[in-house]
Parts: C-alpha cells; sequence; structure tokens
C-alpha cells in the first residue's frame, strides 16, 4: 500500500491528492531510514566519520517531522508546511554534500536519496498555496 493511497483515504481529501505533496511524503520515510542505516555504517568506518554521522542523524529527524506534517490532512497549516519542506530540503542537500565528500557506496546511495527528497519537498512546496 502506498501513502497516496492512504492520504485519498482522508474525508477531508475525498480522493484528492497533492501529488507532489505525496510523493515528498513518499521520499521522506525513505530518506529518514537510508540516513539512519548510512550512519550506522559510517559509525562502523574506521576513519573518523563524526561530522557525517551527524549530518545523517540531523537528516533523519528533520526528514522524519517533516514527513509526519505532510501526512496529516485535518485543518490546515500550510506556511508551516511550506516552510517545513524548504527548511528538510537544504538539511537533505547540506547531508547529501557532506556524504558526497566519501567513498564509500553508503554515503553514494545516502546522497543519492537525499538529492531526491529535496527535491521533491521543492515541489511540494512550491505545490502548497
Amino acid at each position: 500500500m502506498s501513502i497516496r493511497k492512504m492520504i485519498a483515504l482522508h474525508p477531508d481529501v475525498a480522493g484528492h491528492v497533492n501529488q507532489p505533496l505525496g510523493d515528498a511524503a513518499h521520499h521522506l520515510m525513505y530518506c529518514a531510514r537510508m540516513c539512519l542505516s548510512c550512519a550506522d555504517a559510517c559509525a562502523a568506518e574506521k576513519m573518523d566519520m563524526r561530522q557525517c554521522i551527524r549530518s545523517c542523524l540531523d537528516c533523519a529527524d528533520v526528514c522524519e517531522a517533516t514527513g509526519k506534517l505532510a501526512v496529516r490532512r485535518t485543518g490546515s497549516n500550510e506556511q508551516v508546511l511550506r516552510e517545513t519542506l524548504e527548511h528538510c530540503a537544504r538539511v537533505c542537500d547540506a547531508c547529501a554534500a557532506e556524504c558526497e565528500r566519501h567513498d564509500h557506496e553508503h554515503c553514494r546511495l545516502c546522497a543519492q536519496m537525499c538529492r531526491e527528497c529535496a527535491e521533491d519537498c521543492r515541489s511540494a512546496a512550491a505545490s502548497i498555496g
């Protein structure tokens, strides 16, 4: 089952889903988990990966919080949602930039997911009011 379908079932949505916001909600969940996994892998590396771990953990937390806001359909708080999506995109970009500094495959995958998530967050923010 997809998060988009779940959103569409909400009584206040009446079947209409903001597709860019649904896409962002989907990527936010995956990005949070990818960042946690990358941080864990970084902790096992022999080199000092403290900054990468911090960036990944911060990104995971911001994505998690943003994803929670993105799936709420009762009531409205468009300004907060839009600003949170924009902030999340910047955090994802920063995490991607940090991960791109390393040659580890887990960092490469994390950076790619962060870039995709940032793009979806920007599209979703632009689609709101």
